[in-house]
């Protein structure tokens, strides 16, 4: 019996260690968020990815659509400008010239058929179908109860009442 307690307090111990950590929520670094007067000035964020997976970010001003990284003009089209808690962000693939592009990937997974949108409409309709069926049979119980109690009541005038 005692054993059953100490294991049962471990397990609470071990429950309460595990609340008690948060998950970090991502934070942009510092040196590389855009103020407002930047943000006019058109400077954007460069979350660069690298080919060993290393990131590292920077702040860049786009002249032309373009700005310049490692020598080399990038593109920089509203396209692939992202927004990460109101600051703009590009990220950019060290291997490619052309940042990442949220709508064109977009489109190729619709024509992939691997876009969840699909599923996720499929899912409310399901959801949304269950729900109005169980709406149904509520409706129905307090008819048969009024009925129920009406007939009762008939009954008992007809019988002479008690």
């Amino acid at each position: 019996m005692g054993e059953l307690q100490n294991e049962l307090k471990e397990i609470k111990q071990l429950l309460e260690q595990q609340e008690k950590k948060k998950e970090k929520k991502f934070r942009l670094p510092f040196f590389s968020k855009v103020g407002k007067g930047q943000r006019k000035k058109n400077y954007v964020t460069i979350q660069r990815i690298n080919e060993n997976g290393d990131v590292t970010f920077k702040k860049v001003q786009i002249d032309e659509q373009t700005f310049m990284e490692e020598g080399i003009p990038r593109l920089a089209a509203s396209g692939y400008v992202l927004r990460f808690k109101k600051n703009p962000l590009i990220i950019l693939p060290s291997w490619s010239v052309e940042p990442f592009s949220p709508m064109e990937h977009y489109e190729k997974s619709l024509l992939k058929g691997s876009n969840s949108v699909g599923y996720r409409l499929l899912l409310n309709k399901m959801k949304l179908e269950n729900e109005g069926k169980k709406k149904k049979m509520g409706n129905i119980l307090p008819w048969i109860i009024g009925i129920v109690i009406l007939g009762i009541v008939a009954y008992a005038f007809i019988s002479g009442g008690v």
